[in-house]
């Protein structure tokens, strides 16, 4: 039996890329006509490498191009010493400061969010040595195929001064279930979620009903990120009940979940009120959301969301998995999270078809080991994450970030540009 791996990380690359995004409304405004990612290289001295991705605000870069520094010389085993580096380092750096993405998500403390995709690197490290998939480290796979939703949004159709994109205006019922059956017919979902907080309430109900009628033996989810106040959100509770199978994050706060769940039996989802340790324990106190939808960008990596996954299994909570707009590092890393949580209860989000955009799909790592069937992935049982990078595609996408000007994630500004006179939805109605 041999001894244990003295690799050792020697070199860090982290790579900001942008990819085109179609004009995706939400309640805090629309997508800019470039998303940002950024992908993280953890390369040994043995001749490994590992892969992360993460978000690539210019905040986040600086933050993450700090602990790059410190990190060579490092053993990619020991990701406890990882995080006490990370909390080190940003307390050198940044004071400890919070950090916030896309003008809907808040945490306190950033080290969860820099220190993911250097745990999620190291495990994909750790994984190529050992000969395993990365679902062997955090358990063992117990799932061979994970399902996903598809994902569906109101939009323009296309970019103010830009033609039509391929996708198509929905701002209608029937222009939504047009896009829900490109959707099921492309990729297989058996499920569908709508992201809501766009246009009044009446509106998006007739939308899901819409998709009752299209789709009879769907499972359906509204998400309208805190557009509604508590009552308004019972009212659509009422209504909608009996047709989805959870609304996301109707009312903001732990406090107006809580005064919403008490007055229905509709099950209610979070990805806003509860997305750090810190909001476990008051919201299961309140009975405030019975699904926690996890993250591992934002939970801390694929370890600490297994302990998330822990903690529901524990209080009888239902989990699924929130997802933001990604590239196929993200999806790997969510594919082998999912495969290896035993309680994971619903299909796991996922915004992976929005990047086939105007007829060209865009991502970092090579094609035909993500694909989609029947609405889900095979879980790759190659070492590691299971993907491997594209170098001409991952310097394409970062020509388009060094030109396409844009060095955050600013929904609301960009919404603004064209309507000036707009507000955030959130409790609106």
């Amino acid at each position: 039996m041999s001894g244990p791996s003295t690799s050792r990380i020697s070199k860090v690359v982290i790579t900001p890329v942008a990819f085109a995004d179609p004009p995706l409304l939400n309640v805090v405004g629309v997508h800019q006509p470039w998303a940002l990612r950024a992908i993280v290289e953890l390369h040994t001295d043995t001749g490994l490498l590992g892969l992360g991705e993460t978000y690539a605000d210019e905040t986040h870069l600086a933050r993450l191009d700090a602990v790059a520094q410190a990190l060579p010389g490092s053993d990619p085993y020991d990701t406890n010493a990882l995080r006490r580096l990370v909390i080190d380092v940003l307390g050198k750096e940044t004071g400890g400061a919070g950090a916030s993405f896309g003008g809907m998500l808040d945490v306190s403390s950033a080290v969860d969010t820099v220190y993911s995709p250097f745990e999620v690197a190291c495990l994909d490290l750790v994984a190529r040595e050992a000969g395993r998939p990365v679902s062997d480290l955090l358990g063992g796979a117990v799932r061979d195929r994970v399902p996903f939703s598809g994902y569906l949004f109101y939009k323009w159709a296309g970019h103010p001064g830009l033609p039509a994109d391929d996708w198509g205006e929905a701002l209608t019922p029937e222009q939504i279930v047009t896009q829900a059956r490109r959707m099921v017919d492309g990729w297989g979902f058996g499920s569908l979620k709508l992201k809501g907080g766009v246009l009044p309430p009446e509106d998006e109900c007739a939308a899901i009903e819409a998709l009752r009628d299209a789709f009879p033996d769907l499972p359906l989810r509204l998400d309208p990120n805190g557009a509604w106040t508590p009552e308004t959100s019972v009212r659509v509770a009422e209504r909608l009940a009996g047709v989805v199978e959870y609304l996301e994050d109707p009312t903001p706060g732990i406090e107006g979940m809580a005064q919403v769940a008490a007055r229905t039996d509709v099950p209610l989802a979070t990805n806003m009120c509860v997305i750090a340790f810190e909001h476990l324990r008051p919201a299961i106190a309140a009975d405030a959301v019975q699904i926690v939808l996890s993250d591992h960008h934002l939970w801390g990596g694929l370890r600490r969301s297994a302990l998330l996954g822990g903690i529901t299994d524990t209080f009888g909570m239902g989990l699924s998995m929130h997802s933001n707009s990604h590239l196929g590092v993200s999806l790997a890393a969510m594919v082998q999270l999912a495969a290896a949580t035993p309680n994971l209860t619903y299909a796991c989000d996922t915004h992976y078809p929005w990047k086939t955009y105007s007829g060209r799909a865009q991502d970092v790592v090579r094609p035909g080991v993500l694909d989609f069937d029947d609405g889900a992935i095979k879980v790759p049982t190659s070492p590691g994450l299971g993907v491997e990078l594209d170098r001409d595609l991952l310097g394409e996408l970062h020509e388009q970030y060094l030109s396409c000007g844009v060095r955050r994630r600013e929904d609301t500004v960009y919404m603004r540009s064209i309507e000036p006179g707009f507000t955030p939805n959130t409790s609106r109605w």
